[in-house]
């Protein structure tokens, strides 16, 4: 009688403790189903608890005339916890010293349904220059984040949460009562980001802070929003496009005075 050695690689070792997790995973939801009167009033409770709560619920992101609102990551998080039988993970896959890459995996273990997103996120500067070590773990830490957002909202049917969704974004844009010590809790909160009074009153396309309204508070908040979650940055959403507007009043100013001073001049040729 001869004895064998067999060589199991770790690999399989691991493949196998992960089939046989999500095997109870899915016999446990099976045996548990969600409750989805009960979810959404979960989801209701949680993201409903204050208006700050609220306001961290959306992002706004300036894309034309018109700004593109979404669900944040924070809203997205209460979303997959009151869900529940979810399956969400995201890791770094790619990494050319131009781009990091974010996958983002989430699994539905009653339905077995799964979904994987990437997402992209520049690691270069304007100038070409690759971030630091730390600037690119950031980065990736963001990435990380959307691409989690992103395959939860894949995952759990917008069909469902739309109702709740629309009574969370009631509750962040408030009501006009008090709307003079938001302004002032805005303007101090966009400090922390280094913007302007001037840049606040260009993006809400305002001439004074009076004129802001709750719809421009719950645009600028889900703006600052998008900037924690990585989406975008200060330089695109507010100091771009000011620059760009006063070169592009200046140049008007340029070619009306032009047109004045011809106008002038011919007027004095005819004399």
């Amino acid at each position: 009688m001869t004895n064998e050695i067999i060589e199991v690689k770790s690999i399989d070792v691991i493949q196998a403790i992960d089939r046989a997790e999500v095997d109870v995973q899915i016999a446990t939801a099976k045996q548990y189903p969600r409750d989805v009167a009960k979810t959404l009033n979960t989801i209701r409770t949680y993201a409903q608890m204050d208006i700050e709560t609220a306001n961290e619920c959306f992002y706004s992101l300036s894309r034309g005339s018109n700004p593109i609102e979404g669900v944040s990551v924070r809203f997205a998080e209460i979303i997959a916890g009151a869900w529940g039988n979810l399956r969400v993970a995201t890791r770094i896959i790619g990494n050319d010293g131009k781009t990091i890459t974010a996958q983002g995996i989430a699994h539905d273990l009653e339905t077995n349904l799964a979904v994987s997103v990437e997402v992209k996120r520049r690691i270069t500067d304007k100038n070409g220059r690759t971030f630091s070590e730390d600037m690119q773990v950031v980065t990736g830490n963001a990435a990380s984040a959307i691409a989690f957002r992103n395959a939860v909202l894949k995952i759990v049917p917008k069909a469902v949460t739309k109702r709740v969704i629309d009574e969370t974004k009631a509750v962040a844009i408030g009501s006009t009562k008090d709307i003079e010590t938001r302004r002032k809790a805005m303007l101090e909160y966009v400090k922390k980001f280094n913007i302007t009074q001037e840049q606040v009153l260009f993006f809400c396309g305002v001439q004074s802070v009076d004129a802001i309204d709750n719809n421009m508070l719950f645009n600028l908040r889900g703006a600052l929003n998008a900037i924690n979650e990585g989406d975008t940055t200060v330089e695109e959403l507010f100091i771009n496009p000011m620059k760009e507007a006063m070169k592009a009043a200046a140049a008007q100013k340029k070619a009306e005075t032009a047109q004045d001073r011809a106008a002038q001049a011919m007027a004095e040729a005819v004399k």
